[in-house]
C-alpha cells in the first residue's frame, strides 16, 4: 500500500495534538469566565456553548478563512494571505481572542521552521500573523487533503475546550469525552455551510462569547491565559 496518504493523516494528527508546543491548552476562550458567573455548570451547559460556536463561528467564520487561506498558500500568494489574516484578527471580537490568534501563529510560525517545512522561513512574517495561517501552510506542504484539513483544525479546536472545561467547570475525564462523542457528528455537516459561503459572506458575532472573553481578561484569578 502506498505509505503518502498514512504519512499525511499521521501529520494532521501531529497538527492537532493538544502536545503541540504552541499553547493552545492554555486558553479557555470565554470558558473560565462563563463558569464562574454561572452560565456554564454542566456537561449539558457546555455542550450547548460548543455547539453554538461549532455553527456560527467556526463554521461561518474560521473553516472559510482556513479554506482561503489554504488556496493562497496553493498559489504561493502571500499578499492574500495577508489580507485574508488582517480580516481574521479584525473578525476577532476581544483583545484576548486577538493575542491567543497571534500568539499561536507566532509559536506555530516557529515550530514549522524547526520542523523545516520547504520555505516556511520565506513565508514566517505571513505565517506568524495566526495561527490559521500557519495551520494553512503546514498541511499544504504535508500535503494533507482540504477536507481532512477543516476537520481537523474543528477537531482541535473542540478537544482543546473541552479539556480546559474538564479542569474548570471541573467535569470528570470520562465526561469530556462523553461531549465531544456528542459533538462529533457536527462537524461533517459544517463543511456544506463553510464551501457555500461567498466572500462577502464571511463572518460571525457571538456576543456571549464576547462578552466572557472581555470579562476574563480582568477576572480576579484564572487558570488559563489572558
Amino acid at each position: 500500500m502506498p505509505t503518502e496518504p498514512h504519512l499525511a493523516l499521521l501529520r494532521l494528527l501531529q497538527l492537532v495534538s493538544p502536545s503541540l508546543p504552541v499553547g493552545g491548552f492554555t486558553y479557555s476562550q470565554g470558558i473560565e469566565w462563563a463558569v464562574e458567573c454561572g452560565w456554564i455548570q454542566t456537561d449539558t451547559d457546555l455542550e450547548n456553548w460548543l455547539a453554538d460556536q461549532l455553527e456560527n463561528n467556526v463554521a461561518r467564520l474560521d473553516l472559510p478563512v482556513l479554506l482561503r487561506l489554504s488556496e493562497a498558500v496553493e498559489h504561493d500568494d502571500q499578499s492574500a494571505m495577508h489580507i485574508w489574516n488582517t480580516f481574521l484578527l479584525a473578525c476577532r471580537e476581544t483583545a484576548e481572542l486577538r493575542l491567543e490568534e497571534t500568539n499561536r501563529g507566532r509559536a506555530l510560525a516557529d515550530l514549522l521552521m524547526k520542523l523545516e517545512l520547504p520555505e516556511s522561513a520565506q513565508w514566517k512574517p505571513t505565517l506568524a500573523e495566526t495561527q490559521l495561517a500557519s495551520f494553512a501552510f503546514a498541511a499544504n506542504r504535508w500535503q494533507i487533503p482540504l477536507e481532512q484539513t477543516l476537520l481537523g483544525y474543528t477537531w482541535g479546536w473542540l478537544e482543546n475546550l473541552v479539556l480546559a472545561a474538564v479542569k474548570i467547570i471541573p467535569l470528570g475525564q470520562t465526561q469530556g469525552q462523553q461531549v465531544l462523542q456528542r459533538l462529533s457528528p457536527i462537524i461533517p455537516e459544517l463543511l456544506p455551510v463553510t464551501e457555500q459561503l461567498n466572500d462577502d459572506e464571511i463572518g460571525a458575532s457571538n456576543p456571549a462569547l464576547a462578552i466572557a472573553s472581555s470579562l476574563h481578561e480582568t477576572q480576579y484569578t484564572r487558570l488559563f491565559r489572558s
